[in-house]
């Protein structure tokens, strides 16, 4: 039960890792976007 207890938790810490990673990623997505958004050709 105890182990069952650890895993949860470390699945949890791992969840807020790669939420905060994926915000990240988001981010960086937007400003490549608008750096690139002057090549843009119509």
């Amino acid at each position: 039960m105890v182990q069952m207890d650890q895993v949860t938790q470390q699945n949890a810490a791992l969840v807020e890792e790669v939420s905060a990673t994926a915000g990240s990623l988001q981010d960086q997505v937007q400003h490549l976007a608008q750096a690139v958004a002057v090549f843009r050709i119509n």
